[in-house]
């Protein structure tokens, strides 16, 4: 018999029941729910809120976090949840990306038990929405060097400064937004700024051509005044926004093998069925090789992720572990989803298959959460012990 599906190295048994539950309940939401309503979204811009009441009703929101009203899975379970997401489409595990990793999290870890208490039954109900603000316009692979002000004035802070490429920003009820105290890297803290504060306002950015179906905004900071309460108050330095986004690409590292695996899955089905000189063109060599290419990538970044999740429910991950997974798996499923687009034909172009889509979005996953470029030196500085961030190095 021929293999069907993409689970070739049989991944499912080594998930525990709960693991595999979490995962095929999130899988049935994507593909009852979800994908019937994506190609709309994608060619509107816009991102189904109706369905974030049951997102959350999936304990995606805030997965790992234990207690809160939060799920409180394990990382692979969480992994799996992204996979499936981003299935469907990576705007939607993005979404859920942001929601978890960068804004519950930086709550979770840096903020006041009265602040816990407050945002984090909220937003794993998905009631509140968060954002996270920490790139600017000329500070993206470079954070640390923002030009965010927050200063003390009285009881008050006072924040000044712009954030770029935001998720959710304009739809967001809270902000996590990061910035410099003084003049140093180490000044760095994080602020929790609410929707429709004095001085705060929050723009889209139109004219995209990936993540469609994602929000995607410029925040604007303008004398904008905080309670002093507003601060996060164990985070110090640019290691805590770093933090949360270790968080966020050990998510993005499981969600690209569901965008990667759609492509697979569409590719084989349309081989089988497509008929050129007589023969559906699966039979043909050039056609299986690409076919292996993708399945073998896919099984070989399930294996990687496997592999850290179950060292980040031991606390034994390291973020350049992070880093080379993020690295290649989203490399791979943007080459997948390239190869996916050959075996398709004029067809691989037109939204009637998800896999223009997939690639189009996986462009901007290639760039977003550290550059492919970055997390390879980030690999490389560990590997060898000597840091080539800076020119001429």
């Amino acid at each position: 018999m021929t293999f069907e599906g993409w689970d070739f190295c049989r991944i499912d048994d080594e998930l525990s029941e709960e693991e595999r539950m979490a995962r095929d309940t999130t899988r049935r939401f994507v593909d009852d729910r979800f994908k019937p309503l994506i190609t709309e979204h994608f060619r509107k811009g816009t991102f189904p809120m109706q369905l974030v009441p049951e997102i959350a009703e999936l304990g995606v929101f805030g997965a790992t976090i234990k207690g809160y009203d939060c799920a409180g899975m394990n990382n692979v379970a969480y992994g799996l949840v992204l996979q499936e997401l981003e299935r469907g489409d990576s705007g939607l595990r993005s979404f859920a990306s942001v929601q978890s990793s960068l804004v519950m999290y930086p709550i979770w870890r840096y903020g006041t038990e009265a602040q816990k208490q407050h945002w984090l039954p909220l937003m794993a109900r998905g009631k509140k929405i968060g954002c996270f603000g920490l790139t600017e316009a000329d500070f993206g692979s470079d954070p640390g060097g923002m030009r965010t002000r927050a200063t003390l004035d009285g009881d008050h802070w006072v924040l000044n400064g712009s954030k770029m490429w935001i998720t959710n920003g304009s739809i967001a009820d809270v902000a996590v937004v990061w910035a410099k105290t003084g003049d140093s890297q180490d000044s760095i803290k994080g602020f929790l700024v609410e929707k429709g504060t004095p001085g705060f306002t929050a723009s889209n950015i139109e004219g995209k051509f990936s993540l469609r179906a994602s929000v995607t905004s410029e925040l604007a900071f303008d004398g904008c005044r905080l309670k002093k309460d507003a601060v996060l108050p164990e985070s110090h330095g640019l290691g805590a926004p770093l933090s949360c986004l270790n968080q966020a690409r050990y998510g993005i590292s499981w969600g690209v093998i569901g965008a990667a695996a759609d492509c697979y899955e569409t590719a084989r089905a349309y081989a089988l069925e497509r008929v050129q000189f007589g023969s559906p063109i699966a039979g043909f060599q050039l056609v299986q090789e690409k076919l292996v290419t993708m399945l073998t990538e896919i099984s070989k970044a399930q294996l990687l992720c496997l592999r850290l999740g179950r060292l980040k429910d031991q606390d034994k991950l390291r973020p350049p572990q992070v880093s080379m997974a993020k690295r290649n798996n989203v490399s791979w499923a943007l080459e997948i989803a390239r190869l996916a687009r050959e075996v398709l034909g004029a067809n691989g172009i037109a939204d009637e298959y998800p896999v223009i889509r997939h690639m189009l979005n996986l462009e901007s996953v290639y760039t977003y959460e550290g550059t492919h470029d970055i997390h390879t030196l980030i690999v490389g500085r560990d590997i060898t012990g000597l840091d080539a961030f800076h020119a001429g190095a």
